[in-house]
C-alpha cells in the first residue's frame, strides 16, 4: 500500500477518546459459515477508490483508523470477522474440557441427586446356617428383594426431590402485599437502567426520562437531564449498573435510546447533575451506542466512537484508549472494572490481538494474539473476568485469568446472560467462587450456577427469574418464582437448594419479573421494574 494511496499514512494515532469509526452496517451472516478463518487481506492489495466514508461524506483523516473496502467477489475481507455481530450460541453442542467442565451430579433431576440410601439389612443375602441342614436363600429371589428395596428408595429420593422443589410454595409462612404503584409513562417506554439506594429508587427510560421515587410511597422525588440544545437531547440511552463514590453515577443521554451524545454524572441522592461531555465531536460527528460503568471514582464509557475514564464527581478524563498502530479497527466491551477489546491493525506484525484494560486506569491487564476477530457476547464478571467470547472456531464461556486464557464453564446447551431479557438488568453476580447468572434452556429463563474454579454447572433452577440484593448483601442469592403462585425465595449458591422468604400477591403474574429487572430491599420487600410501558411500571411489595 502506497503512502499516495493512504492519505496520513506515518501520522501518529490521537492518544485520546475516538478510536474507531461506527461499526460495519452489514448484517450478521449464518452461524456455520463463521468456523474457518478467513484470509487477510496482504499488505499490497490494491486501495479501494472510494474515500473513508463512501457516500456518507465523513473524511477520513489520521486521527481516525483505517476502513476497508467491502468484499469484492471472489475475493478477500479485509478483517475476517470483524463485522460479525452474530450472537455466539454460548456453548451450544460444545463437549466439556476432557479434565472438567462437567457437569456435577447436582445437575441430574432438576439441578439436584437424591442421596444414596444405606443397604437395608433385609436387602443382604442371608448367610447360610450353622448346622440343621436348613440352605441358603435362593440369590436370584434375593436379588428381587434387593431390586424392589432399590426401586422404593430411588423413588423415594425422586420424591425428595420434588419435594425440595416445592417445599418453598408449601411452607412461606409469611406474604407481601402491593406497597404501591408507579404507571409507565407511556406503551413504548423502555427500561435503560436503574439505581437503588437506602431511600430512593432512581430509573431511566426511553420515556420517562431519569427519574427518582421514594421507597416509602412511590412519591416523585426528582427528574434530571442534562441542558439540552436543538444538537443534544435529553433522552436516557446508557446507565452505569451501579453507584460509585459519594453516591454518584453515570448516565448517557441522546435524542433517543439507541444514540448517545452527552455523558453525564448525576448525584443519585439530588439528581444534581454535576458535569456532562460530549460524545461526539467534528472528527466523529455521528451519534451512536454506547455503555458506561463506575468502578471507584472512575467512570468508563465504552462506545462505538469512543472509550475512556473520567473522574466521576468532575468528570475531568483520567484516560483514553491508544490503538496499537496507525491503522487499526478495534471494537470494545464493557463491565464493571474491565474493557475488553479486540483489534485488527493493518501495519502491525500481529493483526489481531484480543486485550483485557483495566476499568480505572486503562492499563492493559493482558493481551494475546489472536489468528482472526474475537466477538463477546456478555461479559458476566469483571473480577474475575468471566465472559462470552466468540470466535471463528468456537463460541464458549469462559473464567479468563491473568494471560486471557481459562477455564470453560460446562454450559452445555443453555444461553448464558448478564440479566433477565433486558440489556438493562444486570442481575449476574458472583457469590465467593460461584458465578450465579440468568440463562435460556430450550427457550425457557432459568438461573444457572457455575463453579468458576473447576467450570462445573452445580445447579440449574427452573421458573425463576434473578434478583439483585440490596447495596451490601452480597451474601445471599435471591429469586421470584413464575410458576404458580409468585413467591420470593433464596437459594443457597453452592447447592441450589431453595429456601422460601415470602409469597407475593396471586394475580401479579409474569409481567412485572420475567423482563427487567427485580430489588430485593433492605427491609425483605421485592421491586419490580419492568422492561416495557406494555406491561407495567414499578411495583414495590412489602
Amino acid at each position: 500500500m502506497t503512502a499516495e494511496s493512504s492519505p496520513g499514512q506515518g501520522a501518529p494515532q490521537e492518544d485520546g477518546w475516538a478510536f474507531r469509526p461506527r461499526r460495519p452496517a452489514a448484517g450478521p451472516r449464518p452461524y456455520r459459515e463463521q468456523r474457518q478463518p478467513e484470509p487477510v487481506v496482504p499488505w499490497d492489495a490494491p486501495p479501494a477508490a472510494e474515500p473513508y466514508g463512501g457516500s456518507s461524506g465523513t473524511r477520513w483523516d489520521s486521527t481516525m483508523p483505517l476502513r476497508f473496502p467491502e468484499p469484492r467477489a471472489g475475493g478477500h475481507e479485509a478483517i475476517p470477522g470483524a463485522d460479525r455481530r452474530t450472537r455466539p450460541h454460548t456453548g451450544h453442542g460444545e463437549p466439556a474440557d476432557e479434565s472438567h467442565g462437567r457437569p456435577s451430579a447436582a445437575t441430574t433431576a432438576g439441578g439436584r441427586t437424591a442421596p444414596r440410601l444405606p443397604e437395608p439389612d433385609a436387602a443382604r443375602p442371608n448367610a447360610p446356617a450353622a448346622g440343621g441342614g436348613r440352605r441358603a436363600a435362593k440369590p436370584r429371589r434375593t436379588g428381587r428383594i434387593m431390586l424392589t428395596l432399590a426401586v422404593v428408595a430411588a423413588a423415594a429420593g425422586t420424591a425428595a426431590v420434588m419435594l425440595k422443589q416445592q417445599d418453598a410454595a408449601a411452607v412461606a409462612s409469611r406474604s407481601l402485599t402491593q406497597a404501591w404503584q408507579t404507571p409507565a409513562p407511556a406503551a413504548d417506554d423502555a427500561l435503560v437502567g436503574s439505581w437503588l439506594t437506602d431511600k430512593l429508587l432512581v430509573r431511566a427510560s426511553s420515556r420517562g426520562g431519569l427519574r427518582a421515587y421514594d421507597l416509602t410511597d412511590g412519591r416523585r422525588v426528582w427528574s434530571a437531564a442534562p441542558a439540552a440544545d436543538d444538537k443534544h437531547g435529553s433522552v436516557p440511552c446508557a446507565m452505569s449498573p451501579t453507584l460509585g463514590a459519594q453516591g454518584i453515577g453515570t448516565v448517557a443521554f441522546g435524542t433517543d435510546s439507541g444514540t448517545c451524545t452527552r455523558l453525564a454524572g448525576v448525584e443519585a441522592s439530588t439528581g444534581k447533575v454535576l458535569w456532562s461531555l460530549p460524545l461526539t465531536s467534528a472528527k466523529h460527528p455521528t451519534a451512536t451506542t454506547a455503555a458506561t460503568y463506575v468502578q471507584g471514582g472512575v467512570a468508563t464509557v465504552v462506545s462505538k466512537n469512543f472509550l475512556g475514564g473520567v473522574d466521576v464527581r468532575t468528570g475531568g478524563r483520567v484516560w483514553g484508549y491508544k490503538a496499537r498502530g496507525h491503522y487499526c479497527n478495534a471494537y470494545d466491551w464493557g463491565a464493571d472494572g474491565v474493557v475488553l477489546v479486540a483489534d485488527f491493525c493493518l501495519d502491525r506484525k500481529t493483526r489481531f490481538t484480543f486485550s483485557a484494560l483495566d476499568g480505572k486506569t486503562g492499563k492493559v491487564i493482558w493481551r494475546k494474539a489472536e489468528s482472526a476477530h474475537s466477538d463477546v457476547t456478555h461479559i458476566l464478571s469483571g473480577s474475575p473476568l468471566v465472559a462470552a467470547v466468540h470466535t471463528a472456531r468456537q463460541d464458549a464461556v469462559r473464567v479468563l485469568g491473568a494471560t486471557g486464557d481459562g477455564r470453560r464453564l460446562a454450559v452445555g446447551d443453555d444461553e448464558l446472560t448478564s440479566g433477565n431479557t433486558s440489556d438493562a438488568d444486570h442481575s449476574a453476580r458472583l457469590y465467593g467462587n460461584v458465578l450465579v447468572t440468568p440463562a435460556s434452556a430450550a427457550g425457557n429463563a432459568v438461573i444457572d450456577g457455575f463453579d468458576t474454579t473447576t467450570g462445573a454447572k452445580l445447579w440449574t433452577q427452573r421458573s425463576a427469574v434473578l434478583a439483585v440484593p440490596a447495596s451490601g448483601a452480597h451474601d445471599k442469592v435471591y429469586a421470584v418464582t413464575t410458576t404458580g403462585a409468585p413467591q420470593l425465595v433464596s437459594i443457597d449458591p453452592r447447592t441450589g437448594r431453595t429456601v422460601p422468604v415470602a409469597v407475593l400477591p396471586v394475580g401479579t403474574g409474569k409481567w412485572s419479573f420475567t423482563a427487567g429487572t427485580v430489588y430485593v430491599t433492605r427491609d425483605g420487600g421485592v421491586l419490580a421494574l419492568n422492561a416495557l410501558g406494555t406491561n407495567g411500571g414499578v411495583r414495590l411489595y412489602r
